[in-house]
């Protein structure tokens, strides 16, 4: 295959009102360009799927510029590579790139990291716990978590890739895990699998109930991926000189217009004043530098070790990409979602 060679990939069609429609996006065709000097051919094996795509969807300011209309959508791969350009990668290497959705791209091997193919771990790793949501979980917990021995660490969507990663890494560090999850069997998995201490339903009738009681002592630190009801729920709940990571709003991803009132903002801030809170928002891109390094030395141990566990959600076939996306943002997902692209 040359880099000329016909490829397809998914392009944003419309900016989503809501969730995203089939017509919000558009299969084609496309050419490869012939690879410059530094260029790698990729064939894309697994597609990651990932919460924050849905922000780059829109139009609004956020932290990294909206998918142009008519470009391909963005997203980590891992990927094969076919035709090299670069001494330090070769063909037949299997690397962790941004090719996005498509079935082959073409990018700077500088900015690939190649996968070790002896590994006994599935390469499919790279993209969930020992890549970018796992770093996030790791990152976030323990630069702003900073749980420490005995306290209360609280995850929302505690069975996604980033939440059960926090749970089981505050648990590394002796902390309780509490994990929210929606779901008699996402409960069980978090309880019964990955051991968390104690794990509630956020569709239970009684879920704030539960939460008091599985809380006794209060929250030390509360790793928030949802926001909502959930949220909502937790702030009471909070201990003085709490920390709250703040990774992501998923339950408000979809909306269209403001939520239903009342405005909560005053207990919000009522609370971060009294207690002394700390809330801080982040992306996991200003730690990489520093703790990358050993984000993948000691993951890959617990990992190996069975302390560090892990669940893929895979849907086989590029052309299930979309499907596969709304049901992440919906929950109806279990683990971390990779879209199979090919063997």
């Amino acid at each position: 295959m040359t880099s000329q060679q016909s490829a397809r990939r998914i392009v944003l069609a419309a900016r989503p009102h809501g969730e995203p429609k089939d017509s919000d996006v558009r299969f084609e065709e496309f050419t490869l360009p012939e690879l410059r000097e530094g260029q790698v051919l990729l064939q894309t094996l697994d597609l990651s799927l990932d919460p924050y795509m849905r922000g780059r969807m829109s139009a609004a300011k956020s932290y990294a510029p909206p998918v142009e209309i008519d470009a391909p959508m963005v997203g980590a791969t891992v990927s094969r590579v076919l035709a090299s350009r670069d001494s330090g990668v070769a063909e037949g290497d299997v690397v962790l790139g941004y090719g996005g959705w498509q079935t082959h791209s073409v990018e700077f091997a500088k900015h690939l990291r190649t996968l070790d193919k002896d590994s006994t771990i599935p390469h499919t790793t790279a993209l969930g716990v020992l890549g970018m949501p796992g770093f996030t979980a790791y990152s976030g917990l323990l630069t702003i978590g900073r749980p420490q021995p005995g306290e209360t660490v609280v995850v929302a969507a505690a069975t996604g890739p980033v939440g059960s990663a926090v749970g089981q890494i505050a648990k590394i560090k002796g902390a309780r895990a509490v994990g929210i999850a929606g779901g008699p069997d996402k409960v069980a998995y978090l309880r019964d699998e990955l051991g968390f201490d104690a794990a509630i339903d956020h569709r239970a009738d009684d879920f704030a109930d539960q939460l008091a009681a599985a809380t006794g002592d209060g929250i030390d630190v509360y790793f928030e991926n949802v926001g909502g009801k959930v949220f909502d729920a937790v702030l009471p709940r909070m201990n003085t000189y709490g920390r709250i990571p703040l990774c992501g709003l998923v339950a408000n991803y979809n909306l269209t217009s403001l939520p239903e009132g009342p405005d909560r903002s005053g207990a919000l801030m009522g609370s971060i004043l009294t207690k002394s809170l700390d809330v801080r928002g982040f992306i996991q891109t200003e730690f990489v530098a520093d703790q990358q390094e050993t984000f993948l030395r000691e993951a890959s141990q617990w990992v190996a070790d069975g302390s560090l566990k892990y669940l893929e959600h895979v849907v086989d076939g590029f052309d299930n990409t979309l499907d596969a996306f709304r049901d992440m943002l919906a929950g109806r997902s279990f683990g971390k979602t990779v879209v199979h692209v090919t063997d």
